[in-house]
């Protein structure tokens, strides 16, 4: 394709850079990531979990995760505060008899004291102190976090300069502010692994909907760079950059 069409299929791609839940449907098949962590997020939380314990997934997304583990509805509960996936969620999850409340305050969450026995969260924003007041005594807290390094290869690629986001979400620091809180650490891993996209239109699909990452990217703006992109596909069929994962698993 030439530059004419290669900008109109990129802007198609901008176009269409909505999501629902947190479904990245739209690209499969056109990028991979997270293929090789050091753990298994999923295999963490169903190993911790008992039918009895009270649950609580906090930024569930669509509550695809969450329904995956088939808890007893009775006793799980759940949070949200991004508006599209609020209502998704008051749509699917409610109807359950899951406890579903709005929230986009990780420092104020509306249950009361000591509610839960266990709490996950996978992606989502978190307060050490406010998961220590939920949890009952013994009580776990296990989140899967994206690191403030991640993308960064990609990021500047795109938009050189750019500041990290999230400077401080690094395993240490984030241990630190957990055990300070009375925390103790069971586990904590962090992770370095590959990202790739096998087409540009697939890379700005992504970059627009990871906004908070690309802050004011878009095909006009990076037109040149996503050129320079699309030279480095055509020769070596990928543009890899490089994820940042960390894990804590914590006890009250």
């Amino acid at each position: 394709m030439d530059r004419d069409q290669l900008r109109a299929a990129w802007e198609r791609e901008e176009a269409a850079a909505h999501i629902h839940g947190w479904d990245f449907s739209h690209i499969r098949g056109r990028y991979e990531v997270e293929r090789d962590l050091p753990w298994s997020y999923e295999a963490l939380a169903r190993g911790r979990l008992k039918p009895d314990m009270r649950l609580l997934d906090c930024d569930t997304g669509g509550g695809e995760f969450l329904l995956s583990l088939g808890h007893p509805c009775e006793r799980t509960a759940a949070t949200e505060g991004y508006p599209p996936n609020v209502a998704l969620c008051a749509e699917k999850l409610l109807p359950l008899g899951i406890d579903f409340r709005a929230c986009g305050d990780p420092a104020h969450i509306p249950f009361e004291d000591g509610s839960f026995d266990l709490m996950l969260n996978r992606h989502g924003a978190f307060h050490a102190g406010e998961a220590y007041r939920l949890l009952r005594r013994g009580g776990l807290f296990l989140t899967e976090q994206v690191g403030s390094d991640n993308d960064r290869d990609l990021v500047e690629l795109v938009l050189p300069g750019t500041e990290k986001p999230f400077p401080d979400l690094t395993l240490e620091r984030q241990r630190r502010a957990f055990e300070a809180t009375g925390f103790k650490i069971l586990r904590g891993e962090e992770a370095y692994r590959p990202i790739q996209f096998y087409d540009v239109g697939a890379f700005v699909w992504f970059a627009r909907i990871i906004e908070w990452e690309f802050p004011g990217f878009s095909v006009d703006r990076c037109f040149e760079r996503l050129l320079n992109m699309q030279e480095t596909i055509d020769r070596e069929g990928k543009i890899e950059g490089t994820i940042h994962r960390y894990l804590i698993l914590a006890e009250k």
